[in-house]
Parts: structure tokens; sequence; C-alpha cells
């Protein structure tokens, strides 16, 4: 399985609805809390080229973006294939 990994905020429904749409499929995931901003916000900031808002969600290392983007994978049925090494 590929690494997924979220970069999140305490109080954001859009990331808990990601999160709940992850554990719900199994999948283990790396959540970054960038609540308090700092070095990780940084970091999502360049590796999402600019995405400001949470989630910002990574597959094995690629962006797709966040919640809604998720859920659209999932509805098309393309992410079981994107999280398989």
């Amino acid at each position: 399985m590929k690494t997924v990994e979220i970069y999140t905020k305490f109080t954001c429904g859009f990331c808990y609805r990601a999160k709940a749409l992850l554990k719900g499929k199994g999948v283990a995931f790396e959540e970054y809390d960038i609540s308090m901003g700092g070095p990780k916000r940084e970091e999502m900031l360049e590796r999402s080229g600019g995405g400001r808002t949470v989630p910002q969600i990574f597959i094995g290392g690629a962006h797709i973006g966040g919640s809604d983007d998720l859920a659209a994978l999932e509805r098309e049925g393309r992410l079981d294939a994107m999280l398989v090494d």
C-alpha cells in the first residue's frame, strides 16, 4: 500500500470527512496537524503548489487535492487503484 499523508487542522470538518473515508477503507495515513502553522504548514504549501486550504492529501507522494477530490476518486472507483503499490 502506498504512503498516504494528510495535512489537517484541528477544527476542520473537511479534514474529519477525509480521514473518516480513509479509516473506513482501512487505509493507514500519516497526519500532519498544521493548526499552529510552523514548518509543516510551509512544507504543505510547497508540496501542494500553494494550496492553503486543508486537508491537502498526498498518495505515494502525489498530490491529489482535498476532501472533495478524495471523495470523487472514491465515487469514481479510482481510489483503490491509486493506493496499491
